[in-house]
Order: C-alpha cells, then sequence, then structure tokens
C-alpha cells in the first residue's frame, strides 16, 4: 500500500537514513522506525519543517522532480526589516550565480508560531529581525537563503511549512503522521 509520511524534521538532522561521518550525525533513522520508506526531496540540515517521504517510487518522482513544480512555502526569518523592494525583487525572480529564479510568491508576515530552536538563532540587540513568506516551485541547492541573500538579507531561520497540499500543520518537531495513499 503507498504511504507519505509528513515529517517536522528537527534543526541539525539530516534528510537521510545513514550518516558515515565520525561522530555520527543525527539522521532520520533516529526519528521514524517506518521500513523502506525514502525521502521525496531534501531539507538541509540547518533547516526545519515539512519533508515528506514515502514508499512508493512513482510518488517520490512527482514530489522531488523539479518538472512538476509542487510549491514549497517556507518561513524564514530574516535579519534586518524585510523591505517592499526586496519583496518585489523576489517576486519578479532573482539572479543567482546558477542562473535566474523564477518568481516567488513573497509576503512579509507575523512571526508564525513555532517551537523554540536548539540552539536558538543568534540574537543581535541593535538588529531587528523580520518575516516572510516565500513559496517557490524550484528547488536548489540552499535556494531560499540564496535568494533573500541576493536582496541583501541573511536568513537567520528556515522553516519548510508546505509542499503542494500537504502541510507542517500541529506536527512538533521530530513527530510524523503517516497518510494512505
Amino acid at each position: 500500500m503507498p504511504l507519505l509520511v509528513l515529517f517536522n524534521k528537527p534543526y541539525d538532522v539530516l534528510s537521510q537514513f545513514t550518516d558515515n561521518s565520525t561522530p555520527a550525525r543525527s539522521t532520520l533513522a533516529d526519528f521514524i522506525p517506518l521500513k523502506q520508506v525514502y525521502a521525496a526531496g531534501r531539507l538541509d540540515r540547518d533547516s526545519e519543517g515539512l519533508l515528506l517521504l514515502t514508499n512508493c517510487g512513482q510518488t517520490q518522482h512527482q514530489l522531488s522532480d523539479p518538472k512538476h513544480k509542487a510549491p514549497k512555502t517556507y518561513w524564514v526569518q530574516v535579519e534586518g526589516n524585510i523591505t517592499d523592494d526586496a519583496l518585489a525583487q523576489l517576486r519578479r525572480g532573482v539572479l543567482l550565480k546558477d542562473g535566474p529564479t523564477l518568481p516567488a510568491v513573497a509576503e512579509r508576515i507575523n512571526e508564525p508560531s513555532l517551537w523554540p530552536r536548539t540552539p536558538p538563532v543568534r540574537y543581535r540587540a541593535n538588529i531587528p529581525t523580520s518575516w516572510l513568506s516565500l513559496t517557490i516551485t524550484e528547488g536548489r541547492n540552499r535556494q531560499v537563503r540564496r535568494m533573500t541573500a541576493a536582496v541583501g538579507f541573511a536568513t537567520l531561520r528556515l522553516v519548510r511549512a508546505q509542499i503542494g497540499p500537504w502541510q507542517l500543520a500541529e506536527l512538533q518537531p521530530g513527530e510524523y503522521r503517516v497518510v494512505e495513499l
């Protein structure tokens, strides 16, 4: 039976089941005891939030292949107060070293109600932070971080909230929910 696993990947966890480094780092195997499921896409070690896993090769392909362009929504905490101009640039698409990005849906948001991050995001009393929601349809390496940097705002915290129709919802870090397809 085809399954989809919605997992809230904690900060500092690899998006794979094994790690050959010494000392070993935390992996999906530390949280998900299910057999024969594989990540459909990746989420960087220093990013948090929704990661989808499946036991179905066709589903994995559809979720992770850039041709299918499943929209991914991220909540991004940036250093400084995000400007209207920076949001407009993100909406048009920005030029990165590996070429221009597709236009994104970019909106300023209030700080989302999230779990505390361990370790906490660096805090500087004299530099404000702000939050934005950024929805992209590509999946380049560290793309969201590179996009916010390209418009002058360093990413401090990155949480993926949604992939296509699937949302993080009430899942806490390290929790997962299985959906039958």
